[in-house]
């Protein structure tokens, strides 16, 4: 694993955004089919302390999800979404929802482009409906499930 690897997250200041970037030393298929495969979903998604269970996962154009993250302390932390497009290795367009505010529902475009050496780059543009709902999504500790779910997919594709 390359541990100079780094995810780097920023906030856009015109916009109620978030960009999201980092490099795999893996082909985009291979980083493309992590994304929607649920065996290999639940293996990374989410800080290692959460464990993620798959309600539902229908990988497709016009398809959606509903996935739990369970902590040590048996908490729950529910998520959900629909698939608005799935470009085979190349992007992925979807709506993303933490159901305890699911009226706050932010359209993510994930792209994964072929970089030199078969290795691959995403980039992540979540698009919330207010500066307030972005800000509360960069407090929420995201960042540490960004991060961590990056480091794990890592593994999952060495």
């Amino acid at each position: 694993m390359n541990t100079t690897l780094q995810t780097t997250i920023e906030a856009d200041p015109t916009v109620p955004a978030i960009r999201i970037t980092r490099e795999f030393d893996a082909p985009p298929a291979a980083v493309f089919r992590a994304h929607v495969d649920p065996e290999l979903v639940v293996q990374w998604l989410g800080p290692r302390r959460l464990t993620m269970t798959v309600q539902r996962w229908d990988a497709h154009t016009g398809g959606g999800y509903a996935y739990t993250h369970v902590g040590e302390d048996g908490h729950e932390h529910h998520f959900l979404g629909s698939f608005h497009e799935i470009r085979e290795n190349e992007r992925i367009v979807q709506t993303f929802a933490y159901v305890p505010f699911a009226d706050q529902v932010a359209l993510e475009t994930m792209t994964f482009t072929e970089l030199p050496g078969g290795r691959c780059r995403l980039e992540g543009f979540s698009l919330c409906g207010s500066f307030e709902g972005r800000d509360a999504m960069l407090g929420s500790g995201m960042d540490e499930g960004v991060v961590q779910g990056y480091e794990r997919l890592d593994e999952v594709l060495s």
